[in-house]
């Protein structure tokens, strides 16, 4: 496959951190020769079964070709390897593979695989080097840029982490040909949260154009870049969340919540469906509350259900309990401050905003209203 001319987002940390996402078709290819020029002279590559088998042994003879001793650490595909006996298995086979400080630990897949090596990275020796290789949509356009890592408790999802910043992060979006239907669908619904966090000219983008997203024309290589660069934004300015980061959370409180209740089994559901779910009741809370319009969130619920995803509780398979349930699950949300839930919520598409102290019983109330009573 021929290398595409790459698009390029800097991340423009202080204190020499700053780092490049590069978009583009190909770039896999001589993904070693980019890693190498960070000076390191061994990768421990972190991937799972699925995407091992597409990519893992092409990665490792580029990084071999490049000069850099390299290996291969497998974990089973699916949110269940955010755990902590994955993570020591991880950690464990880099230091197998005698990973050093100035080494690197490469993430090779999507969301998962991201943050359990990000994790596994900011851990071993006590911070090694970083690059990240996302695979899906998901991964692409979020959880592989900003530096947060970490794996789920019993207790809820994300709650065992370390802000642990790439070195380099390359999106080659060629691989985003090989995911299932259902996995890019996924993968879309953190495209939209974009827009509707705080550009409403890119929502009405998406409205327009998520179609060749999806088939892989020139607007998937467009709508990652325009996701990174309004991340890399965010993080430059909030890197650790303590303020505006947490609006990149839009929909996750709810999302959270019924991932938590499915037990993170992806068969009955994955995390950019439960954020569908959450962005649509993010905006339908809204207009509860009188902050927002009933028609925008008519219209988020439309394009969502239009691109194939879940906009109801009622969509979960195999249900997802009483309102009660889902708001013990919230309370693990990593959002909480004094035993209060904060919701990010909006006053309009592209208009969202931080909302602390909500009150339990209106969300309880609203969340029984959705379930039909229950």
């Amino acid at each position: 496959m021929s290398v595409t001319a790459p698009l390029s987002v800097r991340v423009d940390l202080d204190g020499g951190r700053a780092y490049d996402i590069l978009i583009g078709r190909g770039l896999m290819a001589d993904a070693g020769a980019r890693a190498a020029t960070l000076g390191a002279r061994a990768a421990g590559i972190v991937t799972d079964g699925n995407v091992a088998a597409l990519y893992g042994d092409s990665l490792k003879a580029s990084f071999e070709a490049a000069g850099l001793r390299a290996g291969l650490i497998v974990v089973p595909p699916g949110e269940a390897s955010k755990s902590y006996v994955r993570f020591a298995e991880v950690c464990d086979g880099l230091l197998a593979l005698k990973i050093e400080r100035g080494d690197l630990v490469v993430a090779l897949g999507g969301g998962v695989v991201g943050d359990l090596a990000g994790f596994a990275a900011a851990s071993l020796r006590r911070g090694v080097r970083f690059v990240q290789v996302p695979t899906s949509l998901l991964a692409q356009v979020d959880s592989s840029v900003g530096g947060k890592t970490g794996i789920n408790s019993p207790l809820g999802k994300n709650l065992i982490g370390a802000f642990h910043q790439p070195r380099l992060v390359l999106a080659d979006t060629a691989s985003l040909d090989t995911l299932s239907e259902r996995e890019m669908r996924a993968g879309y619904a953190e495209v939209a949260k974009y827009g509707l966090i705080g550009d409403a000219e890119f929502f009405a983008w998406c409205e327009a154009n998520w179609r060749g997203i999806f088939t892989g024309g020139p607007e998937r290589d467009e709508a990652v870049a325009a996701c990174c660069r309004a991340k890399a934004g965010v993080v430059t300015r909030d890197e650790r969340e303590d303020g505006e980061r947490a609006l990149l959370n839009l929909g996750h409180t709810f999302g959270h919540a019924l991932e938590r209740i499915t037990g993170y089994e992806s068969e009955r559901l994955v995390h950019g469906e439960g954020v569908a779910i959450g962005l649509a009741l993010a905006f339908r809370f809204s207009v509860r509350l009188g902050l927002c319009g009933g028609q925008e969130a008519g219209r988020v619920a439309n394009h969502l259900a239009l691109a194939g995803l879940p906009t109801r509780l009622q969509q979960v398979p195999g249900g997802c309990g009483d309102a009660d349930a889902l708001l013990d699950a919230m309370a693990q949300d990593k959002k909480v401050r004094d035993g209060a839930l904060t919701f990010i919520l909006a006053r309009g598409i592209g208009q969202s905003f931080i909302a602390p102290g909500i009150d339990r019983a209106d969300v309880r109330a609203f969340l029984r209203d959705e379930l039909g009573g229950l």
